[in-house]
């Protein structure tokens, strides 16, 4: 029981060090107008709200946020592999890549995948 409590102690003191340590080494040692503004994003937040937005940029946004979500739907198919019947992972593969490859087609078409215009 005595032992308990020192290694609670021990834990204690050493995580209270750590984190006065990262407070110390993290402290910013100058200022910078872009860091002290609200957002990171090129656009100056104390000016005019409405100026015009790229929709170019939202498109692009949009097609990696789409490829991010197809990679976390793809990654849980390769363990499924041995859990499910052959045929039934062909045909769930099958399916899920050919909507995959729709909507690329659709993306070639309306021209969303040229970078430059």
């Amino acid at each position: 029981m005595i032992m308990l409590m020192y290694i609670s102690i021990l834990i204690l003191i050493l995580s209270n060090i750590m984190m006065i340590l990262s407070i110390i080494l993290a402290k910013k040692s100058f200022l910078d107008r872009e860091k002290c503004s609200p957002f990171e994003c090129g656009f100056d937040p104390k000016s005019f709200a409405r100026i015009p937005f790229s929709l170019h940029f939202f498109l692009i946004t949009m097609i990696f946020l789409i490829f991010d979500v197809e990679i976390a739907l793809i990654l849980p198919i390769i363990p499924l592999f041995k859990m499910v019947n052959f045929i039934i992972w062909i045909k769930i593969s099958f399916f899920f890549i050919m909507i995959l490859l729709i909507g690329l087609y659709h993306e070639w078409n309306q021209n969303m995948l040229n970078w430059i215009k």
